[in-house]
């Protein structure tokens, strides 16, 4: 997108201050989507976005600009604006020798969405519609959603890194309105990965459709939630959120390193049950939080944060990691080139057990088995969490028995990591995310076998 030798030069006018680290990060994003609602195609667009960010740090300070003028007068004038905005001093010249690595991406795109007709997306809208409203009369409302990203970097800094990525996503979504004499109830499923058209040759939009319309209609009749401490069952893959929300965000360094992490301090040390092995692994071919390098250049990586209960290490970007004398583990992801860095999360998942998931639900007298959580919150510092539970369901003598209405899953991270008393062999990956941080969002995957939390959950239901 930009010549080396330009590239350099803009390096080397960002240092000229006396500045300690100057980097480029340039990107070319295209993107299209379709909407379909109540049977109308309601959106159908395309776009581009190219720019670069231009980073600077003098000390413990970052000045950071960002232009779409990829022109070498424009990206020079945004490096000077960011050397200036570092408050350097010094002067003097450093000159940069940039050596390019080529880091292999993890998945081969066969398709590339931008050489699929409108047209063709738009018939996928049309057959998710039609097979959900085939599910029942109930079904009085579908909106289907189409999305594909083509997303190419190229990062350089003054430490001599230079490398780029190329980053095709393919995402469709389903949600469904079902009314009966309870009411209205929604389902939802998801589809998205880190491939081309190719997703849909893997994954049927019809059968996709009729899961989230058989949702919605299961719900009609559900009961209200109960409500108090209770044991839980997580199902497999779609209970990845609670992880990545109730211990991932804390194990980011930059959290840790303000205090802001319940984690902060505790590397080996026992904090989750010995069953419990937690990964965040941006190698994990296909999924939508993988890459080849990160947005400062760093290859992905598969790091282990919590093993066998033992906190090994945290996440770090490059601007952490170059503090603290060590090496960045492959985390620093930005929202687009008008964004810094931070520490970001990638595919976190907890590593399947050897533990049949019919027995763990045979031995468990009474409680809620959460098949799908959605959205929630955490707070970093003392690990207290909430999420929605999108789909649950009663466990009585062992057996999974009445659906249960929307309510809410409370607890603290750290005691719900204590707390596993049984963990599945049946590993699977979630739904596709957008993980929100600082006011950037990223795309990440989560996962989970089916496992067992025997205290310290509460259901926030309306039943009396």
């Amino acid at each position: 997108m930009v010549d080396d030798d330009v590239i350099e030069r803009v390096l080397t006018a960002g240092l000229a201050r006396g500045a300690d680290f100057a980097e480029v990060f340039v990107e070319d994003r295209r993107s299209s989507s379709a909407l379909l609602d109540d049977r109308k195609v309601e959106e159908l667009t395309s776009g581009r976005d190219r720019g670069a960010g231009i980073r600077v740090v003098s000390g413990t300070t970052t000045g950071f600009a960002h232009t779409s003028d990829l022109s070498e007068a424009g990206l020079v004038a945004a490096a000077e604006a960011a050397a200036a905005a570092s408050r350097a001093g010094g002067g003097g010249v450093r000159t940069v020798s940039l050596e390019r690595t080529v880091t292999p991406a993890p998945v081969e795109v066969r398709i590339p969405p931008g050489d699929v007709a409108k047209g063709r997306k738009v018939e996928l809208l049309l057959a998710a519609d039609e097979a959900a409203r085939g599910e029942g009369r109930s079904i009085t409302q579908v909106s289907a959603r189409y999305g594909d990203t083509h997303r190419t970097i190229l990062v350089a800094n003054s430490d001599g890194v230079l490398a780029g990525d190329d980053q095709v996503r393919t995402l469709f979504s389903v949600s469904c309105v079902a009314s009966g004499d309870a009411g209205m109830q929604t389902g939802r499923e998801s589809i998205g990965r880190t491939v081309g058209f190719e997703l849909f040759d893997e994954f049927d939009v019809g059968d996709l459709a009729s899961r989230a319309a058989g949702r919605a209609i299961t719900k009609l009749a559900a009961r209200p939630a109960p409500s108090g401490e209770m044991t839980v069952v997580i199902g497999p893959g779609g209970g990845g959120v609670m992880f990545h929300e109730a211990c991932g965000h804390g194990l980011e360094a930059d959290l840790v390193a303000k205090g802001a992490s319940v984690f902060a301090g505790r590397v080996g040390e026992q904090v989750a049950s010995p069953l419990v092995t937690l990964v965040d692994d941006g190698t994990m071919g296909g999924e939508w939080g993988c890459f080849a390098v990160d947005d400062e250049g760093r290859p992905a990586q598969r790091n282990v944060l919590i093993r066998d209960g033992v906190l090994e290490d945290y996440m770090w970007d490059g601007l952490r990691a170059r503090a603290e004398g060590r090496a960045s583990s492959g985390n620093g992801r930005r929202q687009s080139y008008q964004h810094l860095p931070m520490v970001r999360m990638t595919n976190t998942y907890l590593i399947g057990g050897a533990t049949d998931p019919e027995a763990i639900l045979a031995d468990t007298g009474s409680g809620v088995y959460v098949a799908h959580l959605g959205g929630g919150q955490v707070n970093t510092a003392n690990g207290d969490f909430v999420f929605g539970m999108t789909e649950a369901y009663l466990i009585e003598d062992g057996r999974i028995t009445e659906p249960l209405r929307e309510g809410n899953l409370i607890g603290n991270g750290p005691a719900v990591l204590q707390a596993i008393d049984a963990v599945g062999d049946d590993f699977a990956m979630g739904s596709p995310g957008t993980c929100g941080k600082d006011g950037q969002g990223v795309p990440v995957g989560d996962g989970v076998p089916t496992l067992r939390v025997v205290s310290g959950l509460t259901i926030g239901g309306t039943a009396t």
